[in-house]
């Protein structure tokens, strides 16, 4: 064992988990910044006309609502398919190609800034396009997180911390769009160009990693770990059926044969020799196979209830009700209000959420405290749905103050960064190396399937404030 470790590649100048920060913030890049962007697409799509005078209102699209549930369905499709078949398509095409596509799809959305475009059209297109995009974003997540459970835990702490930082990334840059001094137009423009950028980035990062010596140990070794440990096997099988045949002929042709054997039938089942089993090939083979999804998911099914009910919560208010929030303060701070107590607040406290759990691990996996403290997290759907989100219908507004709405988001955001770190992170330690790919592949369609619950809910949430 010692030899082992002296023989591991160190991750030099921590060029692995830079690489792996980026991967994850790369998957997230696309929901964040068609999120982050929801003004510019509801400026787009307002249809709102004066007829003699008189407003008359257009036609409503529900543009956040809708845009959250297309981003998560395609994504919990996409994931089940990515956790059954994605030993079938190799790993370069999976990740490669999604990222390309990704590219291709925000190309196209900074493109369509420039290019005038009736209101349903425009929506058509749009939806269209966060379906796809997030199609392939589903297939690259759950391929990384399958990749970087190959890896030491602290690799997942921090790939899930870079996802966390794409929504201050994309926050960030809709903020500096909205303080510029350019139109509204060219304002979109560089902002979509931004994540293409991102992507093509986090392409490079990703063609990187075949090439460092750290990477390439804990790879290798997965994908060899099968092969040598059945070679393993089958060898000292065979050396044990050949020392017992041997055995067999030695003493029949030696003691068996010069005197009458003294053992009683209890005795010969009893002794040491009879004891010592014999491997088959095929019961090695079948020993070493990786283990179905069905068992998997019986190891980490907390976990996986866990990620769900988490982004479940999550998703059924943000950014669904969060984004109608209206600040105090009508003026200047009225531009900025929703991109930083709604989406820079969440992101930067998500991030922090995720990062601390580099150095904390509590509860620990096995805890009972764990799934509740989980569930408990229940509580901030009324509490955000009692901020002052306008227009409502039927609740009060019991926190009418920004700050209030700001302390609320954060310490919504913290909790969720992570217990959502924490569940990814735990799921692939409950099962053995050669199942914590399927593992992974499995968490995220689980963590997809919260989402799409999440946006589900939040057509009746918001309609009930």
């Amino acid at each position: 064992m010692k030899i082992r470790e002296e023989g591991t590649p160190q991750d030099r100048g921590c060029v692995v988990g830079i690489s792996f920060f980026i991967l994850g913030l790369g998957t997230l890049l696309p929901w964040n910044f068609f999120m982050t962007a929801s003004l510019y697409f509801q400026a787009r799509l307002n249809t709102t006309e004066y007829y003699n005078g008189t407003v008359v209102p257009g036609k409503e699209y529900h543009f956040n609502n809708w845009m959250t549930l297309l981003s998560q369905l395609p994504l919990l499709l996409f994931t089940l398919l990515n956790s059954f078949l994605y030993q079938r398509i190799s790993e370069a095409v999976r990740i490669a190609g999604s990222l390309v596509f990704i590219l291709l799809l925000f190309i196209l959305t900074a493109v369509l800034v420039k290019v005038p475009m009736e209101e349903d059209r425009f929506f058509s297109v749009t939806m269209a396009t966060i379906w796809f995009i997030n199609s392939f974003s589903a297939v690259l997540q759950g391929s990384l997180f399958g990749l970087v459970g190959l890896l030491p835990l602290k690799y997942s702490a921090v790939f899930m911390s870079g996802q966390g930082l794409a929504g201050t990334f994309a926050t960030v840059a809709m903020l500096l769009a909205i303080a510029s001094d350019a139109d509204s137009e060219a304002a979109a423009l560089g902002y979509f160009i931004t994540p293409c950028v991102g992507t093509l980035v986090t392409l490079c990062s990703y063609l990187l990693l075949p090439r460092l010596p750290f990477a390439q140990y804990y790879l290798k070794r997965s994908s060899n770990y099968e092969e040598e440990t059945t070679d393993e096997l089958l060898k000292d099988g065979r050396k044990m059926e050949n020392g017992k045949l041997n055995g067999h002929a030695n003493g029949s042709l030696s003691d068996n044969a010069a005197q009458p054997s003294s053992q009683t039938g209890e005795e010969l089942v009893s002794s040491p020799e009879s004891k010592q089993p014999f491997l088959s090939e095929e019961q090695v083979e079948k020993g070493q196979a990786k283990a179905s999804v069905l068992e998997v998911f019986r190891k980490i099914w907390v976990m996986a209830f866990c990620v769900t009910f988490m982004f479940t919560v999550t998703l059924s208010v943000f950014p669904a009700v969060t984004v109608d929030v209206k600040t105090k303060f009508p003026g200047r701070w009225e531009r900025f209000f929703i991109s930083v107590c709604c989406f820079l607040i969440f992101n930067i406290f998500d991030w922090l959420g995720r990062t601390v759990t580099t150095w904390i691990h509590w509860p620990l996996k096995d805890s009972r405290l764990f799934p509740v403290l989980v569930i408990s997290r229940v509580i901030f759907i009324p509490l955000l749905m009692l901020c002052n989100v306008q227009s409502r219908s039927y609740l009060p507004v019991l926190f009418p103050n920004d700050a209030a709405f700001a302390v609320i988001m954060a310490v919504f955001s913290l909790s969720s960064g992570y217990f959502v770190c924490l569940s990814m992170s735990y799921a692939p330690q409950m099962v053995d190396p050669k199942d914590a790919e399927t593992a992974g592949a499995l968490m995220t369609f689980f963590l997809a399937l919260g989402l799409s619950i999440g946006a589900a809910v939040s057509f009746p949430l918001r309609s009930l404030v």
